[in-house]
């Protein structure tokens, strides 16, 4: 350094200072903690009030726990058909949602995929989709009932019903909306449809697909519940309907946590698998 530049103090002082510890407990981390731990005792408290004052049917928290503890300390018991843990519960109820859910990804995208590339086949099959959309679960079972003469089948028929519409809607707009310039690219370029497809449009369409998918899951989700109290079959919606018949409303409320757990851990799974393959 010659002798006519000048030091500056500020510039040395950041480089020779020491770098700031790591702390453990920052406050982003203390908030994503502290933050949803403090509603979960909130909520508790305001259950625990509710029970004491103006729902005096409703179960405590600590009585929920008590006449459920068997369900929980031991998950995957299993004493009778209706009479196991509530993982075990939980474990039927996945496996046929997973069977319901598959049948609609694998109708539903191309379903989708057709109802964005031609205009044609939406004009012809689009109020079709609308007017079987919005239709029950409640519904759908019976039929199925009619159609496959088993509550099995009957029940994948119904998931996939109820489910597949997300993913249907959310292709079909995801399909039709990739820009025109990249379709031109690929007829200049002389691709092949196959190439086009796995090449220009599912890049482009594959985000708003995800979003359907994860919807299709969560409606499937709560589609198993209804379709097991009609059912009777053994599983997490067959269970609570046995207790609310049998009139043990700490199991009901157990059944309840355990529907809307298992449901936030299957969006939060989606949601993570989207963010890696999107």
């Amino acid at each position: 350094m010659s002798a006519t530049q000048s030091i500056d103090p500020i510039a040395v002082a950041r480089a020779t200072a020491a770098p700031p510890p790591v702390r453990f407990f920052n406050k982003d981390r203390l908030q994503s903690i502290g933050l949803p731990l403090l509603g979960g005792v909130g909520f508790v408290l305001f259950w625990a009030l509710a029970s004491a004052t103006v729902a005096p049917t409703l179960p405590s928290p600590m009585r929920t726990w008590d006449v459920s503890r068997p369900y929980i300390v031991e998950p995957f018991a299993k004493r009778g058909e209706l009479d196991q843990g509530i993982l075990r519960f939980t474990w039927y109820s996945l496996e046929r949602v997973i069977k319901g859910y598959t049948l609609a990804i694998i109708i539903g995208a191309p379903l989708g995929a057709l109802l964005g590339s031609s205009k044609l086949f939406r004009r012809a099959f689009d109020p079709i989709i609308q007017v079987l959309r919005p239709v029950s679960p409640l519904a759908w079972l019976p039929l199925g009932f009619v159609l496959f003469e088993k509550p099995e089948p009957a029940a994948f028929f119904t998931i996939a019903m109820c489910s597949m519409w997300p993913t249907v809607l959310n292709t079909a707009l995801a399909v039709a909306s990739v820009p025109d310039d990249y379709m031109n690219v690929a007829k200049v370029l002389k691709l092949s449809k196959w190439t086009t497809l796995r090449k220009v449009i599912l890049p482009g369409a594959m985000p708003m697909m995800f979003t359907g998918f994860r919807l299709s899951l969560g409606i499937a989700w709560l589609v198993i519940v209804a379709a097991e109290m009609l059912t009777g079959s053994p599983g997490v919606g067959g269970f609570l309907w046995q207790e609310y018949n049998a009139l043990i409303y700490e199991h009901i409320i157990l059944c309840i946590l355990v529907i809307g757990l298992i449901g936030y851990l299957l969006d939060s799974l989606m949601g993570m698998v989207q963010r890696r393959l999107v």
